[in-house]
Formats: C-alpha cells, sequence, structure tokens
C-alpha cells in the first residue's frame, strides 16, 4: 500500500494492499476501497462508501458527502461505487437519506470537473457527466446516457439507456431512452444515432428503434394508445425498452422540438450588389419579402 505522509486514514477502513493514496487525502472510518484504486491530492472518501476496483479519484473530489436536505433524520445510508471508474477533479457524489438506502454509482462511468451526484441517486454503466452536471436527489441514470455540461437534472427524474443531453439543458421531466435533447431549448431533436453507431449497435436495430422512436413523437395521441402499441410492435432487442422506460414514468417525459413552417430564409435582390442587398423572405411566401436593415 501506498500512502503520503501527510494523509489522514482511519484504521477502521478496510483497504486494499495497493492502493496509492496522494497527499492530504481524509479517508475515514467505515470506508472500503478494494485492488487498484487511486487517490489523488485532497481526495475526501467518507464514512459508508464502498469503492470497486480500479477506481481513480482526482483532485478534491468529495465522496460520501452529507446529502443536502433540510428533513434528515439522523443516521443516513452510504455510498456503493463499481469498478473502473474516473472522478474528475472536485466531483462530488453524496451518500442516500436513509440508513437502508444508498446512492449507487455502476462501472466504467467517468464523472468530469464539478459534476455533482445527490442523494439517492443511481447511475449505471459507462456514462458521462460532463462538467458542472447536477443530479438532483433521487435521479436515474441508465447505462451509456451522456449528460453534457451544465445540465440540471430536476429531482426523480430518469435518464434513459443511450440518451444524449445537450449542454444547459434543464431536465424537469423524464428523458426517454436513444434520444437526443437540445441543449438551447430543453427538447427533445431525433435520435442519438451517433452514439448508437459508435456503440456498435447494428443498423438494424438502429432502424428498429427509429421505428419505436417514431410511434413515441409522430403525432399527438392518447398516452395509452402509444403505450399499447410500443408494447404491440416492439417485443424483443434495444427498441423494446421505450416501454419498460415509459411505463415506469411519474414524471412524465420530454417532448419533441417542432420544426416551424413559417421559417425564414435570406435572398438577394437582382439590383443588389454581390456582397450587399440581403432580403429576409417567408419560406411560405414567395411574393413578399422584408427589407434587412
Amino acid at each position: 500500500m501506498k500512502i503520503h505522509p501527510s494523509a489522514i486514514i482511519s484504521k477502521d477502513a478496510k483497504i486494499a494492499s495497493d492502493v496509492e493514496i496522494g497527499p492530504f487525502c481524509v479517508v475515514e472510518s467505515g470506508v472500503t476501497m478494494e485492488s487498484g484504486c487511486r487517490l489523488l491530492p485532497r481526495v475526501v472518501i467518507k464514512k459508508g462508501v464502498t469503492l470497486g476496483e480500479n477506481n481513480i479519484i482526482h483532485e478534491g473530489a468529495v465522496l460520501g458527502g452529507i446529502p443536502q436536505h433540510t428533513h434528515l433524520s439522523g443516521e443516513i445510508g452510504g455510498v456503493i461505487i463499481g469498478s473502473g471508474n474516473t472522478f474528475r477533479e472536485n466531483a462530488t457524489v453524496h451518500c442516500a437519506m436513509y440508513p437502508d438506502k444508498c446512492t449507487r454509482i455502476g462501472d466504467n462511468n467517468f464523472l468530469m470537473v464539478n459534476s455533482h451526484v445527490a442523494h439517492d441517486c443511481v447511475i449505471g454503466n459507462h456514462t458521462i457527466l460532463t462538467n458542472n452536471t447536477m443530479l438532483a436527489g433521487h435521479v436515474l441514470v441508465e447505462d451509456r446516457a451522456f449528460i453534457s455540461g451544465g445540465v440540471a437534472v430536476h429531482q426523480f427524474c430518469r435518464i434513459g439507456m443511450f440518451a444524449m443531453v445537450g449542454g444547459t439543458s434543464l431536465v424537469v421531466h423524464d428523458v426517454p431512452p436513444f434520444v437526443t435533447v437540445d441543449g438551447g431549448t430543453s427538447l427533445v431533436v431525433g435520435l442519438n444515432s451517433i452514439g448508437l453507431r459508435r456503440a456498435g449497435v447494428p443498423s438494424k436495430e438502429i432502424r428498429k428503434i427509429r421505428e419505436a422512436y417514431d410511434v413515441l413523437y409522430a403525432s399527438v395521441r392518447p398516452w395509452e394508445v402509444i403505450l399499447s402499441e410500443l408494447r404491440e410492435k416492439f417485443t424483443e432487442g434495444l427498441a423494446s425498452h421505450f416501454a419498460v422506460f415509459l411505463e415506469g414514468s411519474s414524471r412524465g417525459f420530454v417532448q419533441e422540438r417542432r420544426k416551424s413552417g413559417k421559417s425564414l430564409k435570406l435572398v438577394r435582390t437582382e439590383e443588389a450588389p454581390q456582397n450587399t442587398g440581403l432580403h429576409i423572405q417567408s419560406e411560405d411566401s414567395d411574393d413578399q419579402a422584408l427589407k434587412a436593415i
């Protein structure tokens, strides 16, 4: 075990023999760290945290902090973290609110600078939480979801597998699996096709996912009708997860951003010089134009 002399390690912590702990780290009692873990300087691992193998925690990260809640009732829960995760500088993960519960993070996740995972969250495997991502309490993030910088996720919301949430989005409803959420509007703008291809999902499977997406967003219909069609048409493969995920929704799901039929485009007037004379013309009107100032 390689421990810097300035580190403060509780004698009641259970630490594997090859763990590396850098300068000014604090490891409290009741902590378990398995083989291959590395703590860079100034990391704090608090009581009740269990770390699997080969986790790397960078400078200033705090794992196992007390929940930020005004109604704590004495004892709190813990944090269970799998293997192969990376926590970058100043990332924070808080314990569950009650002693019989745990905040859970799976395997091979990447939590970037200043990302925050609140009490009772559950994060799957191979997810990415980019800089300044903020997950409120009881949030679920499924496998291979990508949450961009500055995203705020409301408590009890869920992010589906392979979803891509754009930067600075405000998520107040569930994000269905496989979709892309636009950071400017916080609305769905299609499938996360790039993420699916990069993960090696076959083209045939992606086509099925697109068909299920069209059932969900193609028209305004009663929710029961949409859910029934998803169940009947997509009984296997990744596309079947739409129905599974949406059946568990208690907050509703993020709607699709609809394209306007009256968007504006720039056109040139015949008498204008090449680099000037731009006009703005509506796509649904060939005869009327508004002169640009």
